[in-house]
């Protein structure tokens, strides 16, 4: 039996035709293809919404000769389009969308009517950044400062439940978006304008196109700190807020496990590396304790 590769799999895949000209293969159609065991995955990524609509028989035919193949034992296809995943918001522009490219820019540079940029971050999810800044931002909020909070972590999203968001963000003038406001803070996150099932399946520039855009598009007025939500990790997101925003600074979270620990030196790491000032290391969630008896659990 022959080997279940990348390349096997791009060749049977050259042998599905498109209606007009060329294959899946041919067309760099085939995004984030994936062969775990006998699970085979990919996208088919149409060049427009339109385009994908007349798409369905390509994916069958594509689902159906994977399938036949030795080896395989399940297979997933997805058919989406470039730039489908770009839901408008109500009362939008025609010519405001969110995911697009980032633009050139000379340099990080400060954001309109903002003191104070403080990136919270870890190198490990599951850590409590998110918690940890919806909190902050509230408490400062609440001891008078004017705040905002920016959702960069695009693909999982979660200020928007965090802060009891529902509406989605509108624009007033058609170039810039206008946050939402919960608990005193000014909220903008990708959870307010995606449907809350629909995975955000974008790859690095759209993903930088969008932060830019939530850091440059946005209407924030007058702040005296702009809080940012970090996805975790050290990649893409974390070094264009960097290349992109004059931050103030960092704050990393980590929870006391040594594997956390290690993550979260990395970020610390990452930060020395591109000039960004540590605040301070939170580390959460280090004990419980019981609202009945006291006792303090680490």
């Amino acid at each position: 039996m022959m080997a279940l590769t990348r390349d096997r799999v791009m060749s049977v895949l050259a042998t599905v035709s498109m209606p007009d000209k060329g294959d899946l293969a041919s067309r760099d159609m085939i995004r984030a293809l994936t062969i775990d065991g006998g699970h085979v995955s990919f996208i088919i990524e149409a060049p427009s919404p339109e385009a994908a609509g007349a798409m369905e028989p390509q994916r069958k035919a594509a689902e159906s000769a994977i399938a036949a193949l030795d080896g395989v034992e399940k297979v997933t296809v997805i058919l989406t389009a470039h730039g489908g995943t770009r839901p408008q918001p109500k009362k939008e522009a025609p010519n405001l969308r969110v995911g697009g490219h980032p633009t050139p820019q000379a340099g990080p540079q400060a954001i309109a009517g903002v003191k104070r940029v403080i990136a919270v971050a870890s190198g490990k999810g599951g850590v409590g950044k998110s918690t940890v800044s919806s909190n902050l931002a509230v408490a400062l909020a609440a001891a008078g400062r004017k705040v905002g909070l920016l959702d960069a972590d695009i693909l999982g999203p979660s200020q928007a439940l965090m802060m009891g968001v529902t509406e989605k963000p509108t624009s007033s003038d058609g170039k810039q978006l206008d946050p939402l406001v919960a608990h005193g803070v000014k909220v903008m996150s990708v959870g307010a304008i995606v449907d809350p099932d629909q995975a955000v399946v974008w790859r690095g520039p759209m993903l930088m196109g969008t932060l830019q855009q939530f850091a440059f598009q946005v209407n924030w007025g007058d702040l005296d700190v702009l809080i940012v939500d970090l996805p975790p990790g050290t990649g893409d997101v974390q070094l264009t807020l960097a290349q992109k925003v004059v931050m103030t600074g960092a704050l990393v979270v980590s929870t006391p496990q040594d594997v956390a620990l290690l993550d979260a030196h990395k970020a610390i790491d990452m930060f020395g590396k591109v000039s960004v000032p540590i605040l301070g290391l939170i580390e959460n969630m280090s004990s419980y304790v019981c609202p009945n008896c006291g006792h303090e659990a680490h």
